[in-house]
């Protein structure tokens, strides 16, 4: 068995392996770090939890302890690419736990933050920056930043960034960067069509697949409970509030979603918080950083946001909604199960997500083991064409409403046969469009009647104009 010392690492690099507790490197690790250190490009696949980043961290800093040129002012060596800010903060924690005995620099550009600390650390030029790519594009747009020096580039979760509508974004990136560099792109899955995207970046990659494309871990234990829709805040209350639940992580497919399910929980006397987009980046870092110690022992979160969630001794994933992206069910399950720990994953699964459930095991190629036979009675959600169309609408929304949770526009009027537009009875209260087409006109606002009762006050009549019916300039505003 192979062990660091064997990869061709540094001394300084292996002293900071050494001094976190590792010797022997997983599968995904004794692939890529050498080929990282011959200079190939990389299109890596391997099982989520087994020690990506520090399958790209640890060459990198190697790089840097062989040979380490100061960068320019605004410019980075090396740049690392993720979708989410906790993925880009976990990224740069690696790096610095790693790089604990060397003397690189290292800088976090990602949003929902306050740009002047960035500025501030790019204005000298660093050695790795870790961005997310919108950020980074408006400080590359406003002069903050230069990739022209950058040569190393590293996609982490690759697939991710190219399936999440980051693909524009990138390209300009990439425009940006020397021409003679290398590119790495690493994830959990590499669907086909993602993977011809991906080639266009890459030039001769060394393609490592260390394991079969979203296969799951096999020290997870997988269970499906098919269940009543409404039934669903019960069992989870019964699932977390088990003596065997060391610290658990729920996965909702909404952030409106998460945030019920948050309060849920407490109102159980659960301890539990949530983790979204909507949250700001202090509260996103608070919430995980109580998470990891221990305060909190229940993390309610969507999918974007739980890339990057790496915390030991997580013992419970639970599927509270069933992902509609059979991907992420992967990516979900496995925060569990890391370090080569066992961990549980449970889904439940109601009568409008059984299609989720199929396309979940044609991915993985077994069937899950499934217990119960409730959800006879639930409505199945819509389905159109489209990686990610078929998303559940939002609460309140309409039933016909379009899909990505936006609901259906109503048309203003509804057509005659003539094609002459159909007026509608204006509704007290409600004048707005009527205000517009006055003011328009030139005509003061006339006052509304109360349909709905006697006023307050004594009642007025109309005012009336004196108009020559037969002017031109006569006019009539409908009511």
């Amino acid at each position: 068995m192979k062990q660091f010392s064997d990869l061709g690492l540094s001394e300084t690099v292996l002293q900071a392996v050494t001094a976190e507790g590792y010797t022997t490197p997983t599968p995904i690790q004794i692939e890529v770090i050498p080929a990282m250190l011959a200079g190939r490009d990389i299109l890596g696949t391997a099982q989520t939890g087994t020690g990506k980043t520090a399958a790209f961290v640890l060459p990198l800093l190697n790089k840097l302890v062989r040979g380490r040129e100061r960068p320019a002012q605004k410019c980075c060596g090396t740049l690392i690419l993720a979708p989410t800010r906790e993925l880009a903060a976990q990224i740069a924690d690696s790096i610095r736990t790693y790089g604990q005995f060397g003397r690189q620099t290292v800088a976090v550009v990602v949003g929902g933050v306050k740009p002047g600390p960035q500025i501030k650390a790019m204005a000298r030029g660093v050695d790795i920056l870790v961005a997310t790519p919108g950020r980074l594009l408006d400080h590359m747009s406003s002069g903050v930043i230069r990739l022209d020096q950058t040569t190393t580039v590293i996609l982490d979760e690759a697939d991710q960034m190219l399936d999440l509508g980051f693909m524009p974004a990138i390209r300009k990136i990439m425009g940006k960067v020397a021409r003679e560099r290398q590119t790495a792109l690493l994830s959990a899955t590499m669907p086909k069509q993602i993977r011809a995207l991906a080639n266009d970046f890459l030039k001769d990659p060394a393609e490592i697949s260390v394991a079969p494309e979203a296969r799951p871990i096999e020290l997870i234990e997988q269970k499906v409970m098919l269940v009543d829709r409404s039934a669903k805040r019960r069992l989870l209350e019964e699932i977390l509030g088990a003596k065997d639940v060391e610290r658990a992580i729920v996965f909702t497919r909404t952030k409106r979603g998460a945030d019920k399910v948050q309060r849920a929980l407490s109102d159980a006397g659960l301890s539990a918080a949530a983790i979204h987009g909507n949250k700001s980046q202090n509260q996103r870092t608070k919430t995980l950083d109580d998470f990891k110690r221990g305060n909190v022992i229940i993390l309610v979160a969507t999918d974007i946001a739980a890339r990057g969630i790496d915390v030991d001794g997580v013992s419970h994933v639970v599927n509270y909604e069933m992902p509609n992206i059979p991907e992420s069910y992967v990516h979900r399950i496995g925060r569990t199960a890391r370090a080569g720990k066992t961990g549980i994953a449970i889904s439940l699964c109601d009568g409008a997500e059984r299609e989720y459930l199929r396309d979940i095991e044609k991915l993985v190629g077994y069937s899950l083991k499934a217990t119960g036979n409730g959800g006879a009675d639930d409505r199945p959600e819509p389905r159109s064409g489209g990686r990610n169309s078929n998303r559940q609408p939002r609460e309140g929304a309409a039933r016909n409403s379009r899909p990505g949770n936006r609901p259906a526009r109503n048309n203003r009027h509804n057509s005659k046969p003539g094609g002459q537009p159909q007026r509608t009875e204006r509704k007290p209260g409600v004048d707005a469009a009527d205000d517009g087409l006055a003011r328009m006109l030139g005509e003061k606002r006339r006052p509304q009647k109360n349909s709905n009762g006697p006023s307050d006050g004594p009642s007025r009549p109309p005012r009336r104009r004196n108009r020559n019916k037969n002017s031109a300039s006569h006019r009539t505003v409908a009511a």
